[in-house]
């Protein structure tokens, strides 16, 4: 199938999702993780292969085509397609490491998923041919569906007057413990469980993964892995996983808020609803919101995938640029829905209503720490005044 015609079926695939997305809402929010039946379907279409190696079965395909199905699947459930963000985007990334991880993960079964938390936060011990990992990590979206975890942690100088060196450890279910303790308003069925090593686990040199590489796109997996996709920066498509389905949330509302209220009456004054221009007004910066986030990540994408195709490096200064549009995209869906709630009146309150678990999704994904703007706003600011850049995750 060619790259054009495989993307057209992921989306018509993703399309069909969506009612049968909605109706499973409370069960995810229920169960606290997605419903079995959801990641079988996302399995099936090969949602999580979009970008992963070809060698391993994966598609191989541009970020856009990826996002494009992630925005669609939010359409009807946010945290289906957090999950799917997240998840699918480990497959690209196990693509940057040694060929050897690779195999470890995809020998036997190449639909076999990765869960993640980044928080530098592991203890990291050198060791001959690896390391010792032990730690506790929070925010494990997707980690029950998952039989390998990406965690983040500090390698210590190996020498006086060398700096600490962020990695990436890539260790298996059995290594590492899932607590249950996912209870939270938003994105209930993201499943973001902690993850716990409690005594250390042995992580071969080979199952790590630099910052520095992800940073330069001269990644170990490069060397069997050819597609330009696997030099794009890993700092600028995953903050995009945690923040674009905040778009297609966003469109879901703006659908079912046109579909409610085109016909309402107000309770209170008899009036249409659909003649307030408050309700007006908020629906119009909504669907602004939607089409600016989009049209940034479009430009954004072509220029990181332009870059690497011509074997360029990103310049530092549209790195820092456009790391402040990828951290913009949440808070402009979330001011966007929070108006369209303000217009909604009391009837938003209720579990039920259309807008309400959207609201609190799209609320919840803001909080996400690569979804603050104003860390990467301040930096953009600061480096176009002279001063020095303060953030190396571009």
């Amino acid at each position: 199938m060619s790259d054009f015609n495989r993307s057209k079926q992921l989306l018509l695939d993703a399309r069909a999702m969506v009612p049968a997305l909605l109706e499973r809402q409370g069960e995810a929010a229920s169960l606290g993780r997605l419903p079995d039946a959801t990641i079988a379907e996302m399995q099936r279409s090969g949602f999580f292969k979009i970008m992963q190696p070809a060698r391993y079965g994966g598609y191989e395909l541009p970020p856009q085509q990826f996002f494009d199905v992630q925005q669609t699947l939010a359409e009807g459930c946010m945290s289906t397609a957090w999950v799917l963000g997240v998840v699918a985007i480990h497959n690209w990334q196990l693509g940057m490491f040694d060929d050897r991880a690779q195999q470890d993960v995809w020998g036997d079964d190449d639909s076999t998923l990765i869960s993640s938390s980044y928080m530098p936060v592991g203890k990291v011990k050198r060791v001959e041919g690896g390391y010792m990992l032990s730690g506790h990590w929070g925010f494990s979206s997707g980690s029950k569906h998952c039989k390998w975890a990406f965690l983040g942690g500090m390698v210590p100088p190996a020498a006086d007057g060398e700096a600490p060196d962020y990695r990436t450890f890539l260790v298996p279910l059995g290594d590492y413990d899932i607590v249950d303790n996912w209870d939270v308003s938003g994105l209930q069925g993201t499943g973001s469980n902690d993850i716990v090593i409690k005594e250390p686990v042995f992580v071969p040199e080979y199952r790590t993964h630099r910052s520095a590489d992800g940073f330069s796109g001269d990644n170990p997996g490069c060397k069997e892995n050819t597609n330009a996709i696997f030099r794009l920066p890993f700092g600028q498509i995953f903050t995009r996983a945690v923040a674009c389905s905040s778009i297609g949330a966003l469109q879901g509302v703006v659908d079912s808020y046109v579909e409610v209220n085109r016909n309402r009456v107000g309770l209170n004054d008899g009036a249409r609803v659909a003649k307030d221009p408050n309700v007006q007004m908020a629906l119009a910066n909504a669907v602004s919101a939607i089409t600016e986030c989009r049209v940034m990540l479009k430009d954004d994408l072509a220029y990181f995938v332009n870059t690497a195709e011509a074997g360029d490096t990103p310049a530092i200064e549209q790195r820092i640029q456009r790391r402040f549009h990828a951290a913009s995209i949440s808070r402009k869906c979330a001011d966007a829905v929070n108006e369209l709630f303000i217009a909604c009146g009391a009837q938003g309150i209720f579990c039920g209503h259309p807008l309400n678990r959207a609201w609190l999704d799209i609320n919840a994904g803001r909080q996400h720490v690569a979804n603050n703007p104003f860390k990467f706003g301040r930096n953009l600011g600061a480096t176009m005044l002279g001063q020095p850049n303060t953030d190396f995750f571009l």
